[in-house]
């Protein structure tokens, strides 16, 4: 995720939503153990607090030093800023090493990371036995009948300033690889699709979209997608500007664990055995012992009698 500004991240933390305790509590019954969780692309630590309640420590880290600042402070979850420049070892040493995280979450980030190094650290550090990894990502809100159509246009105008990256959470994550088993909370190319309430206010609102990835990336390029213009519509909808509303983000979410690896000795081993059964029975079907000249000519003898009785 690109770096935010002091006071994008403020505008990103209002609007952010908090995740239902009730996904910490299902997940969480399907690890083995509680001990350790890591929170990879924290932001300021909505998934990490949620942690805490159902694993002994917490590993939370981030890219984006100014969304650190304003984490929520818990004495069992440990902040750590990850530079770009970190190595794979680096990373692994200090979430807690090889073996180690029973719960790996990534809400809201995944996408953002090159998936082919974090998936390699996530498959070391996690406990081969009864780990599990969680990814989840909310792509849409639902604000009201009058708010609603004026958000699908800003939508719709984010896609000439879509990366793949963005895109990949704009599918929901049906197009994102996840080289992992399912446990039955959704699967790769298919998660499972569930709503987050959330109370937001217009200045959270507008904060928050004024933080948001796309219409940041359009700034970029000279686009000012929140413009003065929509601000307006969106008050205009909204109705008393002091309203908070009950609103849903739309997320989507995938838990799995290591896949099983048979070993190659293992493999060998049955097809060995394969081989064996295949080379046993043509052997018995080479050993049968064959009938000489004169047992052909009393069996023939045999049949044609039995004909002329007939």
């Amino acid at each position: 995720m690109a770096a935010l500004s002091e006071k994008e991240a403020e505008a990103y933390l209002d609007a952010r939503p908090r995740y239902p305790m009730d996904w910490y509590k299902k997940i969480a019954a399907q690890t083995q153990d509680h001990k350790f969780a890591w929170d990879v692309g924290t932001g300021s630590g909505q998934a990490a607090i949620g942690l805490v309640e159902h694993y002994e420590n917490v590993v939370a880290t981030d890219i984006n030093e100014a969304q650190l600042k304003r984490a929520v402070k818990h004495s069992r979850i440990s902040y750590h800023h990850t530079p770009k420049n970190m190595s794979e070892d680096e990373v692994v040493a200090l979430v807690g090493g090889e073996n180690s995280i029973d719960l790996i979450v990534a809400a809201q980030a995944v996408h953002f990371f090159d998936l082919t190094t974090f998936y390699n650290i996530a498959k070391r550090v996690l406990r081969k036995e009864g780990g599990l990894i969680a990814i989840w990502v909310y792509n849409d809100i639902i604000i009201s009948p009058e708010v609603d159509p004026i958000m699908k246009r800003l939508v719709d105008s984010t896609l000439p300033f879509r990366t793949p990256i963005m895109n990949l959470a704009f599918d929901s994550y049906k197009t994102l690889p996840f080289p992992f088993k399912s446990v039955g909370m959704g699967s790769e190319g298919k998660p499972v699709t569930l709503d987050i309430p959330h109370k937001l206010s217009l200045k959270g609102f507008i904060g928050f979209l004024r933080s948001w990835q796309p219409a940041m990336k359009a700034k970029e390029q000279g686009v000012e997608l929140v413009n003065e213009d929509l601000i307006n519509k969106f008050e205009e909808t909204w109705g008393d500007e002091n309203q908070v509303k009950d609103v849903f983000y739309k997320a989507h979410m995938i838990v799995g664990k290591i896949k099983e690896v048979k070993c190659e000795s293992e493999q060998v081993s049955k097809d060995g055995n394969k081989d064996l059964l295949h080379r046993t029975e043509v052997g018995r079907k080479q050993e049968r012992p064959q009938p000489s000249d004169e047992e052909n000519r009393q069996i023939k003898k045999q049949i044609t009698s039995k004909d002329e009785a007939c």
